[in-house]
């Protein structure tokens, strides 16, 4: 038999979570604390240039400001998210804030190169606590079809334009103020997600199977993960034929080969393969990998074409992507309360694809002195239509049907997905920018007009490589997802009110 709500928490019946006003204010919270992890995973990228400075480290050790935080982050989301079903997803994510804010202090003062890189991936140990903990809240709050349908709607916007609301406010804050604020604004973000999660989220139960932690399941799927990213940054300075590339690909795809089969094998996976090979929810991870690929590479080459070639300012930039937000929210809003409920993801996530695809072409057509509101804004407007169509409804499927006890390790096997997408998508697409660039330079003399040239067809062969990764995201997801609308899950109804 279970307590009663209120004794478990200490609030008077219908004041907790299950109050409507109360759960959405409870999401705000949820998706604060969401909107700071994404934001950092792009926030430091304007003020490297500052921070170079300051700290005087080299060029080739300033990826390790992105790097280290992404190899963390996304190395440990799996075991943050079995944590969270383990021990509590209230008492996990309030953990993941704390140890977040601490981080970002540490960072912001850091006197030295080798501290500020140890704060970075102490965020994205804190992050892989935070993340999954606050996507299974969001998923045991909202059971009704329509509620969850506007929640996930907003924490999908969230998602996909954390990463051009981090170049905004990277920019603003490097240029008024120093490059050190872009870690300590997290403290605000901090605090009102820390006061508001102790006092508006209903303490949650703890998994009810009580398996234990899986250690040499976590141990392979972490050093699996932290190959492939690592391997993948390297391709930039090292190249595909480099042992510290290659080798570190190759045994990072062994390892997590390895982990594979011990979950199909084990009593107690920490990644239940059911969770994954439901039609649905593997291709939702598939279309969340593609998606947060694609964008996050090309919000990075456009960075530099605004800046390096446009001459755009640090803030000008970052201002430059606020349409993709914008169309985001409208885009999503549209795809789970209008088009989900009546046409289904068979329909509607393969032609976000197509708007996806649509957008990158499109950015194929920039010239050397293109305007922003001719050459710009229309495929960012398009590919912020697609990413929505995209985002809110896949990362909806992606926990959908899934027992309580497992929200945690499903919610953070997607953002596993997100952050390896990214990670993947920017090497590769670098790794082939940097190839097309070197081959233009190499049959041309190397004048000023020539090398402009030669980064904007890198830029050009990236957004086409991009535009093919979106179709075929379009096929695979057509084929993989089942045709008609989805019903609210009674399962997950039970589920929750016990």
């Amino acid at each position: 038999m279970s307590l009663p709500t209120s004794e478990l928490t200490g609030i008077p019946p219908g004041s907790g979570p299950s109050h409507p006003s109360r759960r959405w204010w409870a999401m705000a919270v949820i998706a604060l604390a969401q909107l700071m992890v994404m934001l950092d995973a792009t926030i430091v990228n304007i003020a490297l240039p500052s921070a170079q400075a300051d700290l005087g480290f080299s060029g080739n050790d300033r990826q390790w400001m992105v790097t280290a935080y992404a190899l963390t982050f996304g190395s440990l989301l799996l075991i943050g998210g079995r944590i969270a079903d383990l021990f509590g997803r209230k008492q996990t994510f309030l953990a993941g804030v704390i140890g977040f804010a601490a981080a970002s202090v540490l960072g912001g003062a850091a006197g030295t190169f080798e501290l500020l890189v140890l704060a970075r991936a102490l965020q994205g140990v804190s992050g892989a606590l935070l993340a999954p903990a606050a996507l299974a809240l969001l998923t045991t709050l909202f059971t009704d079809v329509k509620e969850r349908g506007r929640a996930f709607a907003i924490f999908g916007a969230i998602a996909g334009a954390g990463g051009a609301l981090g170049n905004l406010l990277g920019g603003v804050l490097t240029e008024y103020l120093d490059w050190r604020w872009t870690l300590y604004v997290n403290l605000a973000f901090a605090a009102v997600a820390f006061l508001g999660g102790l006092l508006l989220i209903e303490r949650q139960p703890r998994a009810t199977r009580r398996a234990g932690l899986d250690v040499p399941g976590a141990v392979l799927v972490t050093l699996g993960l932290f190959g492939l990213v690592y391997g993948f940054s390297n391709t930039e300075s090292h190249g595909w034929s480099s042992p510290a590339s290659w080798g570190l690909l190759l045994g990072g795809a062994t390892l997590l080969a390895l982990f594979t089969y011990r979950q199909a094998t084990t009593d107690q996976p920490l990644l239940p393969l059911r969770i994954l090979l439901d039609r649905d929810r593997g291709a939702s991870q598939i279309a969340i990998l593609v998606a947060t690929g694609g964008m996050y590479a090309v919000a990075l080459f456009l960075a530099y074409y605004m800046q390096q070639t446009l001459q755009y300012t640090p803030v000008e930039a970052g201002l430059a992507f606020l349409p993709v937000p914008v169309a985001l929210v409208v885009s999503s809003g549209l795809a789970v309360g209008i088009l989900m409920p009546r046409l289904g993801p068979k329909t509607v996530i393969p032609v976000g694809m197509a708007l996806l695809g649509a957008g990158m072409i499109w950015f194929t057509r920039l010239e050397l002195d293109s305007t922003y509101a001719g050459g710009i804004l229309p495929p960012l407007i398009v590919l912020g239509l697609g990413i929505g169509m995209i985002y809110a409804p896949a990362i909806d499927l992606a926990t959908y049907r899934v027992h309580q006890d497992d929200s945690g390790v499903a919610s953070a096997a997607v953002n596993t997905t997100q952050q390896i997408g990214g990670s993947l998508g920017i090497a590769v697409l670098n790794t082939l920018a940097a190839s097309a660039a070197g081959a233009y330079v190499s049959s041309r003399q190397p004048t000023p007009a020539v090398i402009a040239e030669a980064a904007l067809h890198s830029y050009s062969t990236a957004y086409w490589w991009a535009a093919g990764l979106a179709a075929v995201g379009l096929v695979v997801t057509f084929l993989l997802y089942r045709p008609g609308v989805r019903d609210k899950d009674p399962d997950a109804v039970k589920a929750a009110t016990q």
